[in-house]
């Protein structure tokens, strides 16, 4: 069973308000052989509920990172999916289910670094948390009943990450991918958004008063495209030659 390529899944939780669920999702990450738990700006400490309810995966607690931003929780990630069972957005995301979401990161996992980010226990996730984020998963529940802990949820979606690797049959490598074609980091991403959104100011494209989700959809198409480093060279290169700058590629 190919565990070891759940290594490069990240398990990131925004905000978590109670540190049981801490401790819970550390146990069912640690059921389907994942590790790398990150934590954004948690509520409280870890508490003795965090250390019980973690039953033998206080290594993952231990090692867990704290961060303070979502970014900072995304720098190495190459796709970023959110969790969310929300879907009355003024803006809709491309959504997957749980099964479908195992498949897609089972297809991906091998070569690339991927997170899974849950949100608040009763909020979840903010539309600018969601800026952040490729894509939604969604797991389809009772209509009469949508309530799921996190810690749950986590569960879910790790075995069907967990299945979904066990019953693939990956390609034959055919070689080390290129770096300039590997996907660009999320970190590079976000220097991109920042580079873009500056020069529709510049060029009074994007009205900074009045902006019309103009970013939130232009993160939605380029998260479609998945946008490898060397593309990514290219549009940054263009916005600088737009403006009559030499880009010098840094991220």
């Amino acid at each position: 069973m190919p565990y070891t390529a759940l290594q490069n899944l990240r398990i990131v939780m925004v905000e978590t308000s109670h540190p049981g669920n801490i401790g819970s999702a550390a146990r069912a990450m640690k059921t389907m052989g994942i590790k790398d738990l990150r934590l954004v700006t948690p509520r409280k400490p870890y508490s003795q509920e965090t250390w019980a309810l973690a039953s033998g995966a206080n290594d993952i607690v231990e090692q867990a990172k704290i961060v303070p931003t979502l970014p900072d929780a995304l720098t190495d990630c190459q796709i970023v999916i959110g969790a969310s069972a929300r879907s009355e957005r003024t803006l809709q995301w491309p959504q997957m289910d749980a099964r479908e979401c195992g498949e897609f990161i089972a297809e991906r996992l091998v070569t690339q670094p991927i997170a899974l980010v849950f949100g608040r226990e009763r909020t979840g996730l903010t539309n600018e948390e969601l800026d952040h984020c490729n894509t939604l998963v969604h797991i389809p529940m009772a209509f009469d009943f949508l309530s799921l802990n996190i810690a749950m949820a986590i569960q879910v979606l790790a075995y069907e990450c967990a299945t979904a690797m066990r019953l693939s049959s990956p390609t034959p490598s055919l070689g080390v991918i290129d770096a300039d074609e590997a996907l660009a980091p999320s970190q590079a991403m976000e220097s991109f958004y920042t580079h873009l959104e500056q020069s529709m100011i510049e060029t009074r494209f994007l009205d900074p008063e009045n902006p019309r989700l103009l970013m939130r959809r232009m993160r939605r198409l380029f998260g479609r495209a998945e946008v490898t480093v060397s593309e990514l060279n290219i549009l940054r290169g263009m916005l600088a030659a737009f403006a009559g700058r030499k880009f010098q590629a840094r991220d």
